[in-house]
């Protein structure tokens, strides 16, 4: 991809990390996947979330103009993600700034790369600068916090006819660190990206996160994952949207079951059967293949 004229201050700090394109595999920050930091809703949210368990503390502020920053737009974090740690399997220097065409990116997560799709990824970014988190995750105390927005600076490449031929963005320290860090990171199924509800998307995450491959599968108290989830939705709403989900099965690569234990319902999840052909397909970022009969 040609390059345009990088941030002044960021240009002296940071050198340019340009992208691999799209066909790679699908990486996510576990932090991301198993905190409430996005709302699920797409309609604008404004009411902070407000999260504290234990040691751990998320606020996370969205401003009047745009909004707070939605699962869906977490999909641009997805492909950075991926984009550094491809480049660091491979041997190659990464950057906090990073360049990509906004096809790319949009190819990636399975998004229309038509006007429409170039609107709503600068909707996505704009939210996703916009938006303010302060957490105590990966600080050390719970009284000390990080405070930064998802990127802190972006901007458009244009040609001679103003006409957008690039995007080039800048990764807080908190999230780059979060990536660099192989234990911090887990591939995710592709499919993901065409799951069309900001619960169920949220629900992929964390059960990717807590469940794996683990043989026995792993479970939930609703009341928790109310919580954990920051939704808006009183919970009465938020059981009655999971029992939905687990009714339509939609989670890809993991069954989903109610039950209750001590008079409260829980949600169990394990994790289906993977033929070792398409979990190595899906390492590299290939689609499935199709099967007839």
């Amino acid at each position: 991809m040609r390059a345009c004229r990088t941030f002044a201050r960021a240009a002296e700090q940071l050198d340019l990390f340009v992208g691999s394109g799209s066909d790679i595999a699908a990486r996510d920050v576990q932090d991301l996947m198993a905190w409430p930091f996005f709302s699920l809703a797409k309609s604008k949210r404004i009411k902070p979330i407000d999260f504290r368990m234990g040691e751990i503390s998320i606020l996370v502020e969205a401003t009047a103009e745009h909004g707070m920053a939605t699962i869906w737009d977490a999909d641009v974090l997805i492909w950075v993600a991926s984009q550094i740690v491809e480049a660091r399997d491979t041997g190659k220097p990464t950057s906090r700034l990073i360049a990509a065409s906004p096809h790319e990116i949009l190819a990636f997560t399975g998004r229309g790369t038509g006007k429409a799709g170039y609107e709503r990824l600068r909707a996505a970014l704009d939210r996703l600068q916009s938006t303010s988190i302060a957490t105590s995750i990966r600080q050390r105390g719970a009284r000390r916090h990080h405070r930064f927005s998802w990127i802190n600076e972006w901007r458009e490449c244009l040609d001679g006819n103003g006409r957008t031929f690039g995007i080039e963005m800048i990764v807080p320290d908190w999230f780059y660190e979060g990536v660099v860090d192989r234990a911090l990171v887990l591939t995710i199924d592709p499919a993901y990206f065409q799951l069309t509800g900001g619960l169920e998307r949220w629900l992929y995450r964390i059960v990717r996160k807590h469940g794996g491959r683990q043989k026995g599968g792993w479970s939930f108290d609703i009341a928790h994952l109310h919580l954990k989830s920051g939704a808006l939705s009183p919970l009465k709403r938020f059981a009655f949207d999971i029992r939905e989900i687990v009714r339509r099965q939609p989670l890809p690569g993991y069954r989903l079951a109610l039950g209750h234990e001590l008079g409260r319902e829980r949600l169990n999840f394990t994790p289906l059967p993977v033929d070792p052909f398409e979990a190595a397909r899906r390492r590299i970022g290939m689609a499935p293949v199709e099967r007839c009969g």
